[in-house]
């Protein structure tokens, strides 16, 4: 051992001191002062020279200067006198040890390496990333494979292997040694491994095929990187060939492997698979459970992965985080408040809230099951708030249309001296749309050039969408093409589409639905509810079927209730009542409120068959028996036909019920401030003033009428 070779002093001649007559001795250098002058030493002298005056100023025992020091010996190749100055300490820390490893193996003393490698191990002391790919030159060097391996085997241990420079180091190793070797099961395991690991599949397999044909036999390990692989390359039938290698290797009742074959089924969506393969599993542990759980919950499938949640209790498992994360996502799913009040208290029965994230789940989950106040509870019990969690909260006010309450949370984030991600930026934009906050989505825009996130598609076309809403349609259309053609995706084209449809642009909707079909975009349903809205706007009958006839037979894009609904708000409006009938009568399902709404206002302005205006009429008050407006319309439409009796039967309904139409409302934006007005509401401080500018023109109105009526006589 090398602890017997070391002496507590270090002999240097004395005519090293005269040469640095212009340092006085009793001056103290700045550590990085000194130790820049080693790197300036063209000479074995100079160096010896520079030692003796760091010696002069106690610095000979500072570790890192003396690893310095270490270096440049060994760089003239005094490796006695590195050796040397190393002896010197009588508790080396890791610096030094890793600079003395790393000179000897450097320089070809490779047994000394090894020895001082063990001395390391020995006293719970690591190499570096760098060091430790001498030790493997080391080992290599010597031909000692085996204690190559188990320094492989310390590198998983510590996390270092995915390190690049390691990396190579054991690529070194296991190619140069695989001579040795005969190219054995670790040395391919390696390589492949590797493969795997770097997100290369097809060469993982490429290596396999290698190995097999020089009749290497596989393990666990080589099955478990073949399955990742076959998880990045999506495919199938791959994954069930490897499956079909480990039964022929007897590994099927390995624990890591069918995990990792259970883990590949459900990745790759095929959960009758999994679910047979988890049937037959001699052993499952929490990890095995979670797979299954999480799994499920991807799928759409939220009642199994509670349900496997339920089972998962009754076999004795303990749930941890990871069990935890889908499970509380399901019940968000499922909207199943009794389920998440249960869960919240198995989380905080088993500590699992330790972590931020499941906060933010159960944030997200009692936004979902409507409970605004619950979230807001355990939001305020977060101590350290992530992005996510500041998010969450934000996105539950905004879907709950409490877009002032989500305003102020948004500002009181940034106060806090969080930079909002585009994901807070696209949650809080419909806040600002419906309360027509235009220079607020200004500022958000800016703000997202500012910090570089206006590449993103999804947030220029939150933005977009944001300006068309608020009435901006001409910035609308300058982010659309700012925008690279390629770089449009559907939902970009949709967007813009559907801005122009509200918009009446019915000329700017048709030109961009062409375009779109020219760059060889496919049109979706979102594509053709835009273009036949525009088409309702604008009064385009046939243009609106033909639509919906190239929608069904060009596109085979199957309507659903909204594309019905727009069809017989268009027919409708026409005053093409029978064909709006008879649109209905050939739907493939049942028609819901969406398609009952508009063929009553169709019936209100035709001011005809009354009977049919009743039947739509309790049709949708069966759908929506609350909504006052449904009463109201089928009120207006007997009045219209004289039909007293009904309309003092709709109006008693809604007495009785006591049931109000919701009061329309609006928004006006005027030198920042957000202005909002309401059906006959005096609650503006102006609200004097602008009642008499209303009579006034209501006044002007009835004048420039009964002119007209005049000249007409």
């Amino acid at each position: 051992m090398l602890t017997s070779q070391r002496s507590r002093n270090l002999l240097l001649p004395n005519s090293f001191l005269p040469k640095f007559r212009h340092f006085p001795g009793t001056q103290t250098r700045p550590l990085n002062t000194l130790s820049s002058l080693l790197n300036l030493c063209t000479k074995p002298r100079q160096l010896t020279q520079i030692h003796a005056r760091f010696i002069l100023h106690g610095l000979h025992q500072n570790p890192t200067v003396s690893s310095k020091l270490i270096d440049s010996y060994a760089t003239f190749g005094l490796l006695n006198l590195s050796q040397q100055l190393f002896n010197s300490f009588s508790n080396p820390n890791s610096v030094l040890y890793n600079a003395m490893l790393r000179n000897l193996a450097m320089l070809g003393h490779f047994e000394r390496a090894v020895l001082v490698y063990r001395e390391m191990v020995e006293k719970f002391i690591y190499p570096d990333e760098e060091t430790f790919s001498f030790v493997l030159r080391s080992f290599c060097c010597l031909g000692d494979v085996e204690n190559g391996k188990r320094v492989h085997g310390c590198l998983v241990k510590l996390g270092l292997d995915s390190c690049r420079l390691v990396g190579s180091a054991l690529e070194d190793f296991y190619r140069k040694s695989g001579g040795n070797t005969g190219g054995g099961l670790d040395y391919w395991n390696f390589f492949i491994v590797k493969a795997a690991q770097s997100g290369n599949g097809v060469e993982s397999f490429r290596l396999f095929k290698r190995m097999r044909l020089e009749s290497v036999e596989l393990n666990s390990v080589t099955l478990l990187s073949l399955l990742r692989s076959s998880v990045d390359l999506n495919l199938l039938s791959v994954g069930k060939i490897v499956h079909c290698l480990v039964l022929v290797s007897n590994l099927g009742k390995d624990l890591a492997v069918n995990t990792a074959l259970l883990s590949m089924y459900a990745k790759l969506g095929a959960l009758r698979d999994a679910g047979v393969l988890f049937e037959k599993m001699p052993e499952r542990d929490c990890v095995v459970w979670n797979v299954m759980i999480s799994a499920n919950f991807r799928n759409r499938r939220p009642k199994d992965a509670l349900r496997m949640l339920s089972c998962m209790g009754r076999s004795g498992i303990r749930a941890d985080l990871f069990t935890a994360l889908p499970a509380i996502s399901s019940i968000a799913q499922l909207k199943a408040i009794e389920w998440g009040k249960q869960m919240h208290v198995h989380v905080l029965r088993n500590g699992i809230d330790y972590q931020v994230s499941v906060h933010n789940s159960l944030i997200d989950m009692y936004c979902e099951c409507d409970k605004l106040g619950l979230a807001r509870k355990i939001f305020d019990l977060v101590n350290d708030k992530t992005l996510v969690t500041w998010s969450a909260m934000i996105k539950g006010y905004v879907t709950h249309d409490q877009f002032l309450d989500a305003l102020s949370l948004f500002t009181k984030m940034k106060s806090d001296g969080l930079k909002a991600d585009f994901i807070t930026i696209i949650n809080i934009l419909p806040a600002c749309v419906n309360i027509g906050a235009l220079e607020n989505v200004k500022c958000l825009h800016g703000y997202s050039i500012k910090f570089g996130l206006g590449s993103l598609s999804s947030l220029n076309t939150a933005l977009l969408v944001s300006y068309a809403k608020c009435g901006c349609i001409e910035m609308a259309r300058k982010l659309f093409d700012e925008e690279k053609i390629n770089d449009k995706d559907v939902i970009t084209w949709n967007s813009m589409i559907s801005a122009y449809a509200r918009h009446g642009g019915w000329k700017q909707c048709f030109d961009l639905y062409d375009q779109m079909k020219q760059s060889n975009i496919i049109p979706d349903q979102i594509t053709f509810l835009g273009v036949i809205t525009a088409c309702i706007n604008s009064g385009l009958v046939e243009e609106g079927k033909k639509v919906f006839k190239e929608m069904t037979e060009s596109y085979g894009c199957q309507p659903n209730q909204e594309h019905y609904a727009c069809m017989v708000d268009l027919l409708g409006r026409a005053g093409h009542l029978n064909e709006a009938r008879e649109l209905v009568k050939s739907m493939p399902f049942e028609p819901d409120a969406r398609v009952w709404g508009p063929l009553l206002s169709a019936f209100k302005m035709t001011n005809s068959e009354t009977g049919l205006a009743e039947y739509a009429a309790e049709k949708l008050i069966t759908m929506e028996p609350k909504n006052a407006g449904n009463y109201i319309l089928l009120s207006n439409i007997y009045a219209a036909a004289g039909k007293w009796d009904g309309v003092a039967k709709m109006r008693s309904i809604l007495r009785d019920r006591g049931l109000k139409k919701t009061p329309g409302c609006s928004w006006l934006e005027i030198n920042g401030r957000v202005h909002e007005f309401r059906v006959a509401d005096w609650s503006h401080p102006r609200s004097n003033d602008i009642y008499t500018i209303l009579g006034n023109l209501e006044l002007e109105i009835k004048m420039l009428k009964d002119k007209r009526l005049e000249n007409m006589i």
